[in-house]
């Protein structure tokens, strides 16, 4: 289904993304407010992932379209999000890297495994959604840029959060190239 409930919220990230990139453009706003604002969004946005899968299941209204979009959505959502940072310098642009070049190397390996009729070997594992939260944690923390509560340094924590999040992004990658190979060289046989 191209337009329900749940693929209209994927659809929400993906027009997020301009919104997020936008504030940090408009002159209107203080540098305070830009980082608000953009975290907010982010918030927002990101939570529309737990939002539409459950949605989905609830109101029966899963579908193949759906089941493509939400994880690309996810990965524009992030990746424009740490290209913003990296723009900022609050984020190395080696972390970025690790993760956008981890983004591209699986998709393309899991629509290569698709191809060889072997998607179950790259199916979503616990280390990936374990990648993803920490991640959309780390970004946030990254975009507000500032204390929280008057006690937390989100600068230093989404640092250390963003870095766990590349070491967790490499973790992950080693696993799907693991499962991977077996079906790669079975086929190719």
């Amino acid at each position: 289904m191209f337009f329900n409930i749940p693929t209209l919220l994927t659809w929400a990230r993906i027009v997020a993304i301009p919104l997020i990139v936008g504030v940090f453009y408009m002159e209107s706003m203080s540098a305070v407010q830009q980082n608000l604002v953009a975290t907010v969004l982010f918030i927002v946005f990101a939570l529309t992932d737990w939002a539409d899968g459950y949605l989905a299941r609830k109101l029966n209204q899963t579908s193949a379209f759906g089941a493509f979009l939400d994880p690309v959505a996810d990965k524009f959502l992030v990746c424009a999000s740490l290209l913003v940072l990296v723009h900022l310098e609050r984020a190395d642009v080696f972390v970025a890297l690790i993760i956008i070049g981890r983004e591209i190397a699986i998709s393309s390996l899991r629509e290569w495994m698709a191809i060889i009729g072997a998607t179950k070997s790259v199916a979503v594992h616990m280390i990936g959604k374990v990648k993803t939260t920490v991640q959309m944690v780390a970004i946030p923390f990254l975009l507000f840029h500032g204390t929280l509560f008057g006690v937390i340094d989100t600068q230093l924590w989404g640092t250390w959060l963003i870095w766990i999040s590349a070491v967790l992004t490499i973790w992950s990658m080693v696993y799907y190239l693991q499962k991977a190979i077996p079906e790669i060289r079975a086929k190719s046989r």
